[in-house]
């Protein structure tokens, strides 16, 4: 097998592979600063991210504000009981979880994503959710170098995006798409939070690929 003459050494190899398999989502956070020079690397980071057209859809806010914090706390309750109701016989189980940080977080970043509509065609003609796409690549770069840095992160997606624009006063096309708490935690989880609380179990890699086509045996498979 021929080995690429670009790759790292093999320590910087390692840590790479470390940092994503050791990522989590936190929903537990200490009530510490997160140090400026730190916070700027992370988010320098979110802005190397790859972008279709290298349009470059992100936008983030810092939430710096208190009175803001807790109104964003709030906004995020409201759909919490919303969707406990949309779970039906879940519901209760779901009201037990921790599900954000927003008030123990050392910093509170709500991320938007603005539209290009008409403006990016390259990329976005045939897959307009691209502009989605890169986001979450800025918003991946963020939470592995907080993991690297030894803090927590958690995307929160429970929040009314309407609500949370005009909370902000974002422009009509800039939508909000997560409320990411960042900071400093105790421990990191030993798996994914939700496989701890018995909520669902990750599926292996082998039920989610296949070759060339879609197999029969597959979930969705055609009938």
């Amino acid at each position: 097998m021929t080995e690429s003459k670009h790759h790292y050494d093999e320590r910087s190899i390692e840590a790479v592979y470390r940092v994503i398999h050791e990522r989590r989502d936190m929903r537990h956070f200490l009530p510490l600063p997160v140090q400026p020079a730190v916070l700027q690397r992370l988010l320098d980071a979110a802005h190397a991210a790859p972008s279709v057209g290298l349009s470059q859809p992100w936008r983030i806010v810092r939430i710096t504000s208190a009175e803001l914090r807790e109104r964003i706390y709030d906004l995020v309750q409201q759909e919490r009981q919303r969707t406990a109701e949309a779970l039906d016989e879940r519901g209760a189980e779901f009201l037990r979880l921790k599900v954000e940080g927003v008030k123990e977080c050392g910093e509170l970043l709500v991320v938007g994503v603005r539209d290009g509509g008409t403006r990016e065609i390259f990329g976005r003609r045939t897959l307009p959710e691209t502009d989605v796409a890169s986001t979450a690549c800025a918003i991946q770069n963020l939470w592995l170098a907080a993991r690297a840095e030894g803090l927590g992160l958690g995307w929160v997606s429970l929040f009314d995006p309407q609500a949370l624009a005009d909370l902000l006063g974002f422009p009509r096309d800039v939508r909000p798409i997560a409320v990411l708490c960042l900071g400093h935690v105790e421990q990191f989880y030993a798996a994914p939070m939700l496989a701890l609380e018995r909520w669902r179990e990750p599926r292996p890699l082998s039920e989610l690929m296949c070759e060339n086509h879609w197999p029969a045996e597959l979930p969705g498979a055609a009938e």
